[in-house]
């Protein structure tokens, strides 16, 4: 039975959660209606570290109420842009998908109140943090669900830091499917030992968007089309800079149904944690491809020394690719001139490529020559200094330059060579190449036969 005392406490945090749902809608409106990348908050009282940067996002403002951090998240159907030219019908928090990082700091004490604006019950499980079991966000099993309309009060003291996440263990299938997940970075109380000038935090995820619709289709298991940083594909997601010399970190969740090799090209990382916290110093390894395996985080660290605009992808190739059609017959080497031209008099604009490869496709959709379905992205994108970069899905550059001003995360446009150090066309006759001919293997007779 729900005590007096218990309703008016209830009814006070309800009542605080419009005030920073208040403070959420004014100060937070040009968050709601960008993708774009949002510069850091000012450092968290009590932290000396870095703030985190969302690629794509931003952090969520929190109130103050006698010592205790007040967040107020909003369940609710959102609108998200994967790229221009494509809007896809999402549920997510607060007017994004993913949610907007919660950002705090060990030992603080804080209230998350959780609004339901969704059609159908909810809950949020915060992934990877120690809290009471009643606070752990489990439906059914630890908590009741969160219904429509209804707001429910989280109120738990973080106890480690590192980086974490938050999502629903309600109908999970249909929820994260539709892009209903944030970050939660927990700052150290203490100035960590090695200054991180740059700390991005993304997450990995997929969606199946049929061609010619805008709202993922949850049934879908394993052929996605859509493959995401931070519910964006490429071209449209932005790129992470820093200035030469300075220490960056990444960090990278998984909530997709496939692992992820993300890699980094110019440099490597140290992979310093997980969503079990650090990594001892004596553990730590570098690869320039680092494995994220599904419901999992890493964590990369590396020293920005090469300057330059450096490729930072999935290395799934499908996963740099947008929408494909999975079930379309191998046409490599297959001379179909003729037969294209017969089709275009029954079907006027009909194109027919894979004889030689699909960069094709990428030369033709750059032009306009291909016409896509409604609301759905070629399957390569992106425009470079030196032509068509043919990527899209799970790829981002990295932007290292000499003049990048500390707390400068404004793109500076593409690299600017020195002179002799791309690349070129080769200028005479070439050498012969040394070449293993094919040499079928011998085949055996049957000695019976």
């Amino acid at each position: 039975m729900v005590t007096r005392r218990e309703m008016l406490k209830t009814s006070a945090l309800v009542l605080a959660g419009g005030a920073v749902d208040a403070v959420f809608r004014n100060a937070s409106a040009a968050e709601r209606a960008s993708a774009i990348t949002r510069p850091p908050t000012a450092a968290s009282v009590g932290s000396g570290n870095t703030p985190v940067v969302t690629i794509n996002g931003w952090s969520l403002p929190w109130t103050l109420d006698n010592g205790v951090k007040v967040f107020h998240l909003v369940a609710e159907p959102v609108k998200r842009e994967f790229a221009p030219g494509m809007v896809v019908n999402c549920w997510g928090y607060n007017g994004s998908t993913p949610g907007p990082t919660i950002e705090a700091v060990e030992g603080d004490r804080v209230r998350i109140l959780v609004t339901n604006r969704l059609p159908e019950h909810t809950t949020i499980h915060w992934h990877g943090i120690f809290l009471p079991n009643g606070m752990d966000g489990v439906g059914g099993l630890t908590q009741p669900h969160i219904k429509p309309g209804e707001t429910y009060v989280y109120d738990f003291t973080l106890r480690q830091n590192g980086t974490f996440m938050y999502h629903p263990h309600a109908d999970e299938m249909v929820q994260m499917a539709l892009g209903m997940y944030g970050m939660f970075i927990v700052h150290p109380r203490q100035a960590e030992p090695v200054r991180i000038d740059r700390d991005y935090c993304f997450i990995l995820h997929n969606f199946a968007v049929h061609a010619g619709t805008a709202t993922p289709d949850p049934s879908v298991m394993t052929d996605f089309n859509m493959w995401t940083f931070n519910s964006r594909v490429f071209p449209g997601i932005d790129a992470m800079v820093a200035r030469t010399g300075e220490r960056v970190r990444i960090r990278v969740a998984n909530l997709s149904m496939h692992e992820h090799p993300i890699h980094i090209h110019g440099t490597a990382f140290e992979v310093t944690g997980t969503d079990a916290g650090w990594i001892p110093q004596s553990a730590r390894y570098k690869e320039t491809t680092m494995l994220v395996p599904v419901g999992n985080i890493r964590v990369g660290e590396f020293v920005a020394d090469a300057p330059g605009d450096w490729a930072l992808h999935c290395h799934k190739s499908h996963h740099t690719m947008n929408a494909m059609g999975h079930e379309i017959a191998n046409m490599l080497g297959v001379e179909h001139d003729d037969i294209a031209r017969r089709i275009r008099k029954l079907v006027p604009g009909y194109m027919a490529m894979g004889e030689t490869g699909m960069a094709e496709h990428a030369a033709h959709t750059a032009v306009g020559h291909m016409q896509l379905p409604e609301n759905t992205l070629p399957m390569m994108m992106g425009q470079g200094p030196f032509g068509p970069i043919e990527m899209g899905g799970m790829f981002t550059v990295v932007k290292i330059r000499d003049h990048q001003k500390p707390g400068d995360y404004t793109d500076p446009g593409w690299y600017r060579h020195p002179r002799g150090t791309v690349a070129r066309k080769f200028q005479g006759k070439p050498p012969v190449p040394v070449t293993q001919p094919f040499v079928p293997a011998p085949v055996e007779k049957n000695p019976a036969g």
